[in-house]
């Protein structure tokens, strides 16, 4: 632990870091860890200094994962998740717990460098029903406050990443307005973020308004050229993200706001589980982003000013995400599960590609596979057992192994399922009907994975479930939170 020793060696390195300028906006990534199949955080933090990547977001703060980030001289951005938001909203003390917990106890020298916490992760989405959205201004009050108790307000910003949602699609970006029912907290939250000096931060996703939306012109959701511009006064938008982008900046200028610095939360474009959601598509969109940012030209409302920062979504594929937007948000990350690149890509940060993570554990080279001299006639329920477990979402239509046979499908669920059970045998039985093979059942573009060793026993949710209970327990035996009867 870090916060005993906090104090005038960091106050003095506190009031150098508020009068040193930020360094220049850079391409981050989101590392997120909904995942059976986990890399050690240490070999995760080893492969983001091998492709010189400075900056990340987290989307809880993992203490594994911020110990692993001491001293490596990446920025953290530290989500706290919308579950956390009803108790950091009405407790003064669980938010200096929090604080203390999870920033102080990692900052300092040799420390974890944390710039910004994320109060909420989208808490206006409109599926939410507003079921968060009274509960943010005074969760981000309670924490300021435990930040500056804790001589960490000038330093680490808060933030709220917000789904481009919060502000009405129009076909004109100059249109653009917050919706309605948003007006007073987003007119109440930009004013906290711009006296404080945060940024706005938002997440866009071209690909959900080309996968939602079948007339959507496919060619305006990259940044190639399209035919399909859009003419806004003098103004002509060749993409979605410079569309969608200036749509926020017309709905922030009509609070007064319209220079409050934007960073860019999450924006990518997944690899797999939907028609559209391949590498070839991923890797264009990604390096058309990345040339377009570091080109320096803005977008219309903004131009020669882009966004502070950009983190791309994601770092990792999370195979144990809720498939409920479509199967495809599993297949996020520009490195598959285990740190390899799945396709060239030059975030121009010094590498002219991605480099794989390096000294990765994996189990032997074994894979289940369905019993050539079997009747597989009664193998639906082994599959529907195998994948309701595992992750099966490439076998899906527009899947990378949609296409691998009736077979090749049942060899692709068992083994999904043997290697999330680190390859026990017993696993690979389905009563006779799945049999291990040393040769790799591969076939085409289609990846019959072989698990880690060092499989993660914790999702995001569970670790967010044990955290807040332990927050809540410590509060109540200090006599500072009361339950309500």
């Amino acid at each position: 632990m870090l916060e005993p020793r906090l104090g005038g060696v960091l106050f003095l390195w506190l009031l150098c870091g508020t009068l040193v300028p930020m360094v220049e906006s850079a391409i981050g990534v989101n590392w997120g860890t909904i995942s059976s199949h986990r890399l050690k955080p240490t070999t995760v933090v080893d492969l983001l200094r091998n492709n010189k990547i400075s900056k990340v977001k987290l989307f809880e703060a993992d203490s594994d994962v911020l110990r692993a980030l001491m001293g490596s001289g990446i920025q953290v951005m530290v989500g706290i998740p919308n579950e956390m938001l009803p108790l950091l909203s009405s407790s003064p003390a669980a938010a200096d717990l929090w604080v203390r917990q999870n920033v102080s106890a990692y900052v300092g020298r040799g420390g974890a460098d944390i710039r910004y916490v994320a109060v909420g992760n989208e808490p206006f989405l409109s599926s939410y029903n507003g079921q968060y959205q009274n509960l943010v201004m005074p969760a981000i009050l309670n924490i300021q406050q435990s930040l500056l108790k804790a001589n960490l307000g000038g330093y680490v910003k808060l933030v709220v990443p917000c789904n481009a949602d919060a502000y009405q699609s129009s076909a004109l970006p100059s249109q653009g307005a917050f919706r309605p029912e948003l007006t007073q907290i987003m007119t109440q939250l930009v004013q906290f973020l711009n006296s404080n000096g945060s940024p706005f931060v938002v997440n866009i996703y071209p690909f959900l308004s080309l996968y939602d939306n079948k007339d959507f012109p496919q060619e305006y959701a990259f940044f190639e050229g399209t035919t399909h511009a859009v003419q806004d006064g003098s103004n002509v938008y060749t993409n979605a993200f410079d569309g969608n982008h200036d749509t926020l900046v017309a709905a922030l200028i009509k609070l007064g706001y319209g220079q409050i610095p934007i960073v860019i939360g999450e924006i990518g474009w997944p690899s797999d589980g939907a028609i559209g959601a391949n590498t070839t598509a991923a890797k264009v969109f990604n390096q058309g982003l990345i040339n377009h940012i570091a080109s320096n030209k803005g977008t219309p409302l903004r131009p020669n000013a882009p966004p502070m920062d950009v983190y791309l979504f994601s770092l990792f594929d999370e195979g144990a995400k809720s498939t409920l937007p479509g199967n495809f948000e599993r297949h996020w990350g520009i490195f598959s599960f285990d740190g390899q690149a799945k396709y060239s890509l030059n975030l121009l940060l010094g590498n002219k590609e991605l480099k794989n993570a390096r000294n990765v554990e994996y189990l032997p080279s074994r894979w289940c596979v369905a019993n050539p001299s079997s009747d597989l006639t009664n193998v639906v329920n082994h599959m529907r057992l195998a994948c309701s477990v595992a992750d099966c979402t490439t076998l899906n239509y527009g899947g990378s192994c949609n296409e691998i046979g009736e077979k090749g499908n049942v060899s692709y669920a068992f083994n999904s399922y043997y290697q999330l059970q680190m390859q026990d045998s017993r696993s690979c039985d389905f009563d006779g009907l799945g049999i291990v093979t040393f040769l790799d059942p591969s076939i085409g573009d289609c990846r019959f994975l072989v698990g880690v060793t060092d499989k993660g026993t914790d999702s995001s949710s569970s670790q967010t479930t044990y955290q807040w209970w332990i927050l809540l327990l410590v509060l109540i035996l200090q006599g500072t939170f009361m339950l309500p009867m």
